[in-house]
């Protein structure tokens, strides 16, 4: 399939992008805002709420300005490669879970998105100390 018909289709289908997709496909977290579409042979996953994919949007581009160090990137506002924008992902949305009560497990990102900044009042105030080991430690799973 050409890649760029691809791209204008997925848009048309997924006009609010999930910004944890890449969390949500590969089963680290879940979200009740979250609706996966099915397009040639591949799953994308739109958010239903604005409000929460601005919120969701700006944690990703705040974990992996405060984890490029961790995850070796030159330049943190241009593309990560896939394994690294999986580690930011779901090493930081663990972490920011066992951070804010103690869990390990993300039943639903847009919940905990709300819940952190609630608490923190604003990303800049999140622990990023504590969720630094999440981000360090998080594995990839090995395909069997």
């Amino acid at each position: 399939m050409d890649e760029d018909a691809y791209r204008v289709a997925r848009d048309s289908i997924n006009p609010m992008p999930c910004a944890f997709e890449k969390a949500l496909l590969a089963g680290c977290a879940a979200c009740g805002q979250a609706e996966r579409h099915l397009l040639a042979e591949r799953e994308t996953v739109n958010c239903l709420d604005s409000l929460a994919q601005h919120d969701c949007s700006e944690l990703r581009l705040a974990l992996r300005e405060h984890f490029a160090f961790v995850l070796k990137l030159v330049h943190p506002d241009q593309p990560a490669p896939h394994g690294k924008e999986l580690k930011a992902q779901c090493g930081g949305l663990l972490g920011l879970a066992y951070a804010l009560d103690g869990s390990d497990t993300v039943v639903d990102v847009q919940a905990l998105v709300s819940a952190a900044l609630q608490q923190a009042g604003s990303l800049d105030e999140l622990p990023y100390a504590r969720i630094a080991r999440f981000v360090a430690e998080f594995n990839i799973r090995k395909r069997d």
